[in-house]
């Protein structure tokens, strides 16, 4: 097991030199100087803007400004905000607890909905709630998530009044921020209706970023659970009386979790990249709201840190995931 663990930690070193440089090559690719956007372009006069130029390191060759960077990363220094200047570490473990609450919300919404669906559409396999199920997952997984964002907005807040449209909790609940978690903060906070309040704030996003990762959850457990269900063992299981539930639930699903597993861990990063879009829809103060605010404010630190950081936490998933193959089939182990 130990060798197998090595052999994954050590895929981890070109991966996070090649996310190293495109973190720092992306936000330069874009039009836009940091100093117009920062200082503006009145009153800018060119001695003024050589010298910010100077002090921001941008007078550098490319290269150079890359290795300060690189060496800078391997040190734990991410560097400071131009707009803030506060640390990008600082800043990203202030708003992550906000994203990661979303995110693990929406990844439950996904799994509570999607395993199931994934079962029952395989046990009645060419049925009706087979084709039912695998049409609506079929049509979740093809709508865009702003398209879809907004019409929820529409429908249940506008119409409806059911949720609110934006934020994380109403604007009259003030308490400590303890735990960086508003589900967990506002029932530490003992106010009444708090931890409604954000639970309220919390469904539209959840659904929205949760609707992609639940229909390919469930298509990859339908897919998965066909493939075990004709095996002999599934059959001989059968053939001793055994209950459907115990042979679905039990045997074939187990069985059938790798795969599963593995969309799961891959919609780790489907979840960041959607909580951009569903951050920024919905006014949710986590990071990929603040990915996009410091992109329109030419921030390289906080995009080229943010970026990284985000990639770091997809590879750790990952490895988790690779990990669990081990631990669920232990012929994985030996290859």
């Amino acid at each position: 097991m130990l060798r197998y663990v090595l052999a994954r930690l050590l895929t981890f070193v070109p991966t996070f030199i090649g996310v190293t440089l495109v973190s720092f090559s992306f936000i330069r690719l874009l039009p836009g100087d940091p100093i117009i956007v920062m200082a503006g372009e009145r009153g800018l006069t060119e001695e003024r803007y050589a010298e910010l130029q100077q002090q921001f390191g941008f007078d550098r060759p490319l290269w150079v400004q890359f290795w300060d960077y690189f060496t800078g990363v391997l040190q734990g220094d991410l560097g400071q905000s131009f707009v803030t200047k506060r640390p990008v570490w600082d800043e990203f473990f202030t708003l992550f607890p906000a994203t990661l609450e979303l995110s693990l919300c929406a990844i439950i919404f996904a799994i509570v909905l999607g395993l199931p669906a994934g079962v029952i559409a395989a046990v009645y396999r060419g049925k009706f709630f087979d084709r039912a199920l695998m049409s609506t997952a079929l049509v979740g997984y093809s709508m865009p998530i702003f398209w879809w964002a907004l019409l929820l907005i529409i429908v249940v807040s506008g119409n409806l009044g059911w949720t609110p449209v934006s934020g994380r909790i109403d604007l009259l609940y003030f308490f400590d921020d303890v735990t960086g978690f508003m589900l967990i903060d506002s029932l530490l906070s003992g106010q009444e209706g708090a931890f409604t309040s954000a639970v309220r704030h919390l469904i539209l996003p959840t659904i929205v970023l949760g609707t992609i990762p639940l229909a390919v959850i469930a298509r990859q457990t339908r897919s998965a659970m066909l493939e075990v269900l004709s095996e002999d063992y599934i059959r001989t299981a059968r053939a001793k009386g055994l209950r459907p539930s115990r042979v679905n639930g039990l045997h074939a699903l187990r069985n059938a979790m790798i795969p599963v597993i593995t969309v799961i861990g891959l919609s780790v990063g489907t979840l960041m990249a959607g909580a951009i879009l569903t951050e920024t829809i919905f006014s949710w103060p986590g990071i990929g709201k603040w990915m996009v605010d410091s992109i329109f404010r030419r921030d390289y630190p906080v995009v080229q840190g943010g970026l990284l950081l985000i990639a770091v936490i997809v590879m750790i998933v990952n490895l988790t995931v690779d990990l669990l193959y081990g631990l669920i089939n232990p012929k994985i182990r030996k290859r």
